[in-house]
Order: C-alpha cells, then structure tokens, then sequence
C-alpha cells in the first residue's frame, strides 16, 4: 500500500512539473503592459471591517450559552430599537449569529456607490444560508465609518442533519452580498504632488526593470517624463491640467515592456509538499544519494496476576519493541543542467517523493550545485 501511494505521488509530481515547464515553454519571454508591473501612489484599495448580525436563519445560529456577545449584541440594537429585555432574560437566540463583514474601497469611489462585501461568522453558528445582514458600518483603519453594509447573505454550500448524522458541502459559516456596501464618505486620492509629480511603484523590485520601465515611457512620449529613483521608484512628470493627466496616465499604463525574467528560485511549500521551479533554474553536477530512517515503537503492556492468596497485587509489567529501518539508497550522478526540462528529468530521475524531493534540494543548495535562491514557505 505504501509503495502504492508512492509510486502515485511520484507520477503525479513527475507530471505537474512536466506541465510547468510546457506552459513556461509555451509562454516565452513578452512584454507586457506597464499596469501590469507597477501600481501608481495613492491609487489603492482601502480595507474596510465591521461587526454586524445575521438574522433570520433556520436554527443554525449561535449557541448563546457559548457565544454570550451575540445575546449582548441583541440587547443592545433592541434597546436602541425601543425595545428593553428585563435583566437576567436567558435568549436561546438559535436564529442570530454574530459576524465579521470585510470589505474592500476601492479608488475614486464616491458616495453612494455599492461595493460587495464579505460576511464571516464569530461565534458557533453552523450556517449563514438564508440569513439577512442588519445595518453594519464598516469602519477604516482611522476608525471612521466609510461604507455601510445591509442585505440577504449569499452561501455557496449547504447542508442537512437529522438523527445524528449530517452532511455538508462546501463552506456555510462565510458568505458574500454583491453590492451590499454602500459607500458613505469618500477617500480622497491627490494624483501627483505639488510638483506636479507622481511616484510608480514597481511590483517587483528590479533595477534592469526599472531602467526599462523609464526607456519605454520616454520613448512613447519623445520627452524625458520618467526617471527613475531606484529599483522600484518610478518618478512621472504630469501635466497641469486634471484631464491631461488622465491621457497621460492612461498612455503610461498602456506602454509595452519586456520585464527580466528574475531571480532563478525554487519554492518549497513544507505543509502541503509542492515545489516550483522558475524557468531559470539551472544544476551543477553532483552525486545524490537518499534513504529513509524509521523507528516503530510498539508498545504492549503485560498484566501480572499473582497467585491466590499469596498476598501479592496485580501489576502493569512494561513491554516495548522497537524497530529500527533505514532504507538504502544508492549514489546517483546528476549531471549539468542549463535548462529547466534537464533540471525537471534529472530530479525525477532520482525517483523521489516531493517530500524527500524538499530535503535533496536543500542538500543541493548547500553544496552549491543549485543555482537558485530556495524559499521555503
């Protein structure tokens, strides 16, 4: 069964990175579009959160005996609806459950305008599905209410129970309302400084990029309007007037560059066993060898009974057996790899897990026959 679930694992990861380095193949080296590469200062998303109630679900809410802040939460919006529940009331409240509603502001967004928000239970409810979300503000990181929230939530699983036995699909304690935010106050975005300058912030910190970036926007418009400040900065010249700006910053993110490739690196995913490999990856020649070392304890207690009336008592006598297995593995050559299918069939070659595959690639990081930078996440 062991070698089952191996040799799977095997064929599977021999598989996915045949499939990365066709789609690399496939895609080559083009350019791409400025907006692509860099985002400009001050146009941004703004993250909005808020604490609100759901109501009107099918008894799947909270348990109030273990969430008391949603019974808290119900006492407070009725006191201010004019409605007073006398003190020590105990509410099995199976219909209500407290929730977290997030949101996203986006740039230029003005007053009125609907956002979607996100709704994500607190306490133990079990579902949200046909639950509607009361009046929630949703506050900034300046603690100013920005947008409100309010509407039917929607829930892409679902599930059933009945005489101790229950069935699920897909999440139900975390759903979304499409336009259920409504933008309350503005944020405002000042394109360009007093100056009339304006910063661009490259995505991926790059000094050859960022020389490339400023070559392309002073070609396209025959004037030196970009320098750069260094490997990330961009510094635009923007006209003077609001609507020349717009054109310019529209012509700007429709510039085509080349951007470099990068780093070469290898990516290492120690909780779920994936490994990514850039397109630059390249492999010195050295020799491998793995094996695996297990040790199975097995414990088994013995019980001592004495004899009848012999005045001795019953004992728990100790028994381990341990075992001891290493798995041997012969050397194997690697030889030198310039391309990433080389370096693909010379890992698959040595026939490793993608867990064993972690532990060689780093061996081979620190022998230096790895020419890539190894991140480990």
């Amino acid at each position: 069964m062991l070698m089952t679930l191996l040799c799977r694992c095997r064929t599977r990861l021999s598989r996915w990175l045949l499939l990365v380095v066709t789609l690399a193949a496939t895609a080559g080296v083009q350019a791409q579009p400025i907006q692509d590469l860099a985002n400009f200062a001050g146009v941004r998303d703004n993250p909005l959160v808020g604490y609100g109630l759901v109501v009107g679900l099918d008894g799947t809410g909270d348990q109030t005996t273990q969430a008391p802040f949603t019974g808290q939460s119900i006492v407070n919006l009725l006191s201010q609806l004019g409605v007073t529940v006398p003190a020590g009331t105990n509410m099995q409240l199976r219909n209500v459950a407290a929730v977290m509603v997030t949101a996203q502001l986006p740039p230029f967004s003005r007053q009125g305008q609907e956002i979607d928000v996100t709704v994500s239970s607190v306490g133990n409810a079990n579902s949200l599905r046909g639950g509607t979300l009361l009046m929630t503000p949703l506050k900034g990181a300046d603690g100013r209410v920005y947008a409100l929230a309010q509407g039917n939530v929607y829930v892409g699983g679902v599930g059933a129970q009945a005489g101790g036995s229950s069935v699920a699909i897909n999440h139900q304690a975390a759903g979304r309302i499409p336009g259920g935010g409504l933008v309350e106050q503005e944020v405002p975005v000042r394109l360009g400084a007093a100056d009339g300058s304006l910063d661009m912030f490259l995505k991926r910190s790059d000094f050859e990029n960022a020389r490339r970036v400023v070559t392309a926007i002073n070609q396209e418009f025959g004037a030196p309007v970009a320098a750069a400040l260094d490997g990330r900065t961009v510094r635009l010249q923007l006209p003077a007037d609001p609507n020349a700006r717009v054109n310019f910053l529209a012509r700007v993110q429709g510039v085509d560059v080349t951007a470099d490739r990068g780093p070469a690196k290898v990516i290492v995913n120690s909780r779920t066993g994936s490994v990514v490999l850039s397109d630059t990856v390249t492999l010195n020649r050295a020799a491998v060898a793995h094996g695996n070392l297990s040790v199975v304890i097995d414990s088994n207690p013995q019980v001592s009974q004495p004899n009848a009336l012999s005045g001795g008592t019953t004992a728990i006598v100790p028994n381990a057996n341990i075992n001891v297995q290493q798995e041997g593995g012969a050397l194997q050559m690697v030889q030198t790899s310039a391309d990433l299918m080389d370096v693909v069939n010379a890992l698959n070659a040595l026939g490793a897990s993608p867990q064993d595959l972690m532990s060689i690639l780093q061996a081979l990081k620190a022998a230096g026959s790895l020419n890539a930078e190894l991140e480990i996440i």
